[in-house]
């Protein structure tokens, strides 16, 4: 990549991503707040501004590495945001949801990046100057939504999904299933790297995306 296609590549994916990861967080903040746990609140975590979130090396280092070695996939993370279950009013079944609170605001952003893409799609049938790369920048917020989402739905601690099925699950299966969380990093690494992690979330992101893009009368699926 040239440095033109490097500033043009950044300037569609940063808002994106920044938005994606800032209130992936904001999310479970706000879910524990509304179920009895402050101290996201009180540790000024709930807000949208990326500030409080972005983490140098997830927000920023890792997403525009990817970006720029055209490796096909992009992700990213945030400062996780702090959440004491014990003040949930119901422990278990609040985890759960608070852990897919984060999730959930990526299937709505993902929704409303649609929303910005078809309207670039809309603009640039007019000869609107801006519109193309609106849409570039709206069919980025899909991807990167429905990557984060499908990602941190996996049933690995300590993702999401493994803070959601540890909710649902018998208390003796969510003691065994809490036991995998010091090694889930090292578990989703090697599904990475041996590609096995690519073939469990492609389809599926491929699906929806087909579903949105069909939904919203987007070009591309």
């Amino acid at each position: 990549m040239n440095l033109d296609q490097i500033v043009q590549a950044i300037s569609i994916w940063i808002l994106p991503v920044l938005f994606a990861v800032t209130l992936h967080e904001a999310a479970h903040g706000y879910a524990a707040k509304r179920l009895g746990d402050s101290t996201a609140q009180m540790l000024g975590r709930l807000s949208l501004n990326p500030l409080r979130h972005v983490d140098p090396v997830g927000t920023v280092l890792v997403p525009a590495t990817l970006l720029l070695l055209h490796t096909g996939f992009l992700f990213g993370w945030a400062k996780p945001v702090p959440v004491n279950f014990n003040n949930l009013r119901h422990p278990r079944r609040d985890m759960a949801l608070v852990a897919a609170a984060g999730p959930g605001a990526n299937l709505l952003m993902a929704l409303i990046w649609a929303l910005v893409a078809k309207l670039g799609v809309m603009l640039a049938a007019g000869g609107v100057g801006f519109a193309v790369p609106l849409a570039l920048m709206g069919e980025a917020g899909i991807a990167i939504n429905l990557v984060l989402m499908v990602l941190n739905l996996l049933p690995i601690p300590p993702l999401d999904g493994g803070r959601v099925l540890s909710g649902l699950v018998p208390p003796v299966w969510a003691n065994r299933l809490d036991r995998i969380e010091p090694y889930g990093l090292i578990i989703l690494v090697v599904l990475l790297v041996s590609n096995v992690l690519g073939q469990i979330i492609y389809p599926i992101i491929t699906w929806l995306s087909a579903i949105i893009y069909g939904v919203f009368g987007l070009p591309g699926f």
